[in-house]
């Protein structure tokens, strides 16, 4: 049983873990090939979740063909996103306020490792009102490569100033887990889709449904 007291710090993904972003930017893929007239499954959105765009822009070519103008695609997708979430907002997952109680309470530390660009992860958080929440914030500009890589959880690890077999990680995403276990960090699988991999669960040290049942679990 993982117990809150046996680690140093806990480092948090953000999308589909802290906020739900997915969400939003399956949204805009969607809108974005339908006005380039193609279709995008959800299947093969969730497919694409967790992937730093670096990453995604290959799985595009593959699924759409070579002809498929990636430069247009992005432009459209961050229009479309953005009109969705400055509509809308960014919803915070079920269980992170607990979550950070129970981890401010105990005095431990924390931040937040993700394969957003910084720019983007700011404003993520400041759509969601929690952009003063995370006294560190690791993203994709701060490593060479980025999740399924384990770089970013090294590189928190390295600036929290604990060794990274004393981090929990958090992560709701294949491609987040498999940089956990690369990194060496003890890991949480909050799945943020319905469809799990099996083998993102064989990788996982703990699996719970969120952040909620997480914090009761740790804490008991």
């Amino acid at each position: 049983m993982l117990r809150l007291a046996d680690f140093a710090a806990v480092i948090f993904d953000m999308d589909g873990l802290v906020l739900d972003t997915e969400s939003t930017y399956f949204i805009a893929w969607q809108q974005a090939a339908s006005a380039m007239g193609y279709d995008f499954s959800d299947e093969f959105c969730r497919a694409l979740s967790g992937l730093h765009y670096q990453d995604i822009e290959p799985r595009l070519l593959e699924y759409c063909g070579a002809e498929f103008d990636l430069q247009i695609f992005n432009r459209l997708s961050g229009e479309f996103w953005r009109d969705y979430v400055n509509a809308h907002g960014i919803n915070i997952k079920h269980g992170f306020t607990g979550m950070l109680e129970l981890l401010i309470n105990q005095n431990m530390p924390y931040c937040l490792a993700t394969n957003s660009l910084m720019v983007n992860a700011l404003e993520c958080l400041e759509l969601a009102g929690i952009d003063d929440v995370f006294p560190i914030i690791i993203t994709r500009d701060h490593v060479q490569y980025g999740k399924p890589e384990p770089d970013i959880f090294l590189k928190a690890a390295e600036v929290l100033q604990v060794d990274i077999s004393r981090c929990l990680v958090l992560e709701d995403s294949h491609a987040g887990i498999v940089a956990a276990s690369r990194a060496g960090a003890v890991s949480v699988f909050i799945p943020s889709t319905a469809q799990v991999d099996p083998l993102t669960v064989e990788l996982s040290d703990l699996v719970v449904n969120d952040l909620a049942q997480l914090a009761n679990v740790i804490s008991a």
